[in-house]
């Protein structure tokens, strides 16, 4: 059997389509995969790094206004959907599943043209227009968010990686410490944006540094590979830890009490999988999707959640520090992290894919 995923841009398109790959080839190692994606996003590191084939497209952005560059579109998507259909047929893939992102609308197209299964999966709340087009070519939809705006669609959570879903916080705590150079007896913040990094976290959280370091924090923060500070905070104890990016991101939720991060679908799906309450900062932008991951986990009292706006040092140090200093009350937003998770969704959407395709 060959299953063709196509997915690509960022981390929250790639890494379920690669826990997908995972679960295929555990349930079946002689499944032939083959990831589509574009030269412009993560995929291009992020797959082969993974050990998958993955063949390339020409990216084609849809304006979300009508401007001059949408006249440029039906020919550059006719062109990305004939090498799509051309990689389709290379490989003989027997079935496609997409996730979002530039490549998915190409692909969905040619395996309708192709007369080949179709199977969508939605991580977010609010569904972009490669998903929504993809919905309406197929039966087969999956969702990460219950609720979902797709019709007919089923929810079964967002693939993720087996290292993230089989962590044990509790007992790999000292050993990824140790790994980043922390001590075993502070309470740990860990800060992060995303594959990307948030500028608006980075400065808040160094711009609380001090303070922190007073009451007795030590910090983890991971900047995001395309951003830079002015200013390190001046070596010292406790330990503030500034990475540019971290391979190692289930290292990083073990070492951590809390985390402050951004409210993408896969980062609220990996931190409600292992537990790890969490001060969620929504993305200012797009389409309001990062809210409603955050909404939910905050009523269902596995976090917080402030508006990038009322982002502050100040906010950090009045509404985080109190919670790295009340273990009790991590601990009771822990299980409610925990309640709001999925661990076996990758497993569920390849029993899924296998029997669509057969």
């Amino acid at each position: 059997m060959r299953v063709v995923l196509a997915g690509g841009g960022t981390a929250g398109h790639i890494e379920p389509a690669l826990a997908l790959a995972d679960a295929l080839r555990h349930l079946d190692p002689t499944i032939g995969i083959t990831c589509v994606g574009t030269e412009r996003g993560l995929e291009t590191r992020l797959v082969p790094a993974r050990g998958y084939e993955l063949e390339l497209v020409p990216a084609v952005p849809l304006p979300r206004a009508i401007t001059p560059s949408l006249l440029t579109v039906p020919g550059r998507l006719a062109g990305a959907i004939n090498a799509t259909a051309g990689i389709l047929d290379r490989v003989k893939a027997d079935i496609l599943v997409g996730f979002g992102g530039y490549v998915a609308t190409p692909a969905y197209l040619a395996a309708k043209r192709r007369g080949l299964p179709i199977v969508v999966h939605e991580a977010n709340p609010r569904p972009g227009l490669a998903n929504r087009l993809g919905a309406r070519l197929t039966e087969h939809v999956f969702t990460g968010f219950p609720n979902s705006a797709l019709p007919k669609a089923e929810f079964i959570g967002t693939p993720l990686r087996r290292e993230i879903v089989n962590l044990d916080r509790l007992s790999m705590g000292d050993k990824a410490r140790s790994w980043f150079g922390l001590e075993n007896d502070r309470p740990t913040l860990l800060v992060f944006g995303g594959s990307q990094g948030a500028r608006s976290l980075n400065q808040a959280a160094l711009a609380a540094a001090p303070v922190l370091r007073r009451a007795g924090v030590q910090v983890l923060h991971v900047l995001g590979p395309k951003n830079t500070v002015d200013h390190e905070p001046p070596p010292g104890d406790p330990q503030y830890v500034l990475l540019p990016y971290v391979d190692r991101m289930d290292l990083a939720y073990a070492a951590a009490d809390v985390a402050l991060c951004r409210s993408g679908a896969l980062t609220c799906a990996e931190l409600t999988a292992v537990g790890l309450p969490a001060a969620y900062v929504p993305l200012p932008h797009g389409n309001g999707e990062q809210r409603i991951n955050a909404e939910r986990i905050a009523k269902g009292g596995g976090g917080l959640m402030a508006d990038d706006a009322d982002l502050s040092p100040d906010w950090i140090i009045q509404n985080v520090l109190p919670m790295l200093h009340d273990p009790e009350r991590v601990a009771a937003m822990s299980e409610a992290a925990s309640r709001l998770g999925r661990k076996d969704a990758d497993i569920m959407l390849a029993r899924k894919v296998l029997e669509i395709a057969r």
